[in-house]
């Protein structure tokens, strides 16, 4: 899939949105990425997935991994599509676990799958998870890298959609200058940022 396509495909179900967010990173953005918007679609879920799962088809993957709650729809149809498990990770204490019987075993050779990722912090916190339970990761993918390349990750990466949006902190945020009302609409609570002088 072309990365034009992948952009059609969000922009047509608008899960592009414009306003003053507060992302999962505590960083503030004049753009979020509504990843839900595009998956309540099962056929155009299967079709970004697909995509996605291609880049892996050679990797003998044998679970495919997704931090909630963003990751879970992705993990579930690129599973299906590469006959694999899916499970997911979720926050008990602010930290990412596996829970509901979910586990990994030592053969398991291992895919990180998002929606979205900016810092990665979600996806690396999985990947050391499963990499604690004994599973060999091979890759991490995401349907958008809204760092336009910037973050890494130690495993090889796959994303759709590269796209460079501008992040601030709070203190340098120009909206925040502007009082435009702030949206934060992650799923995990905004980490705590640290004050300018220790960025």
């Amino acid at each position: 899939m072309r990365p034009s396509e992948a952009l059609s495909l969000l922009q047509g179900t608008g899960a592009l949105l414009d306003g003053h967010f507060q992302l999962s990173s505590g960083l503030h953005s004049r753009q979020y990425i509504q990843c839900a918007m595009v998956l309540q679609h099962p056929t155009l879920a299967a079709r970004l997935c697909g995509a996605l799962a291609q880049g892996f088809a050679a990797d003998d993957v044998s679970v495919v991994a997704g931090p909630a709650l963003g990751g879970i729809t992705v993990a579930y149809e690129m599973a299906r599509q590469l006959g694999a498990r899916a499970v997911f990770g979720e926050r008990v204490d602010g930290r990412l676990t596996l829970r509901r019987g979910f586990h990994v075993e030592p053969e398991d050779r291992v895919l990180i799958a998002e929606d979205v990722v900016t810092t990665g912090e979600s996806s690396i916190e999985l990947l050391e998870l499963i990499q604690h339970g004994g599973a060999t990761v091979i890759g991490l993918t995401a349907i958008v890298d809204r760092s336009g390349g910037a973050t890494e990750f130690p495993v090889k990466f796959h994303s759709l959609l590269s796209l460079t949006l501008k992040t601030f902190t709070q203190g340098s945020c120009p909206l925040c200058k502007e009082e435009v009302p702030l949206t934060k609409p992650g799923t995990r609570p905004p980490r705590p940022m640290l004050p300018e002088s220790e960025l």
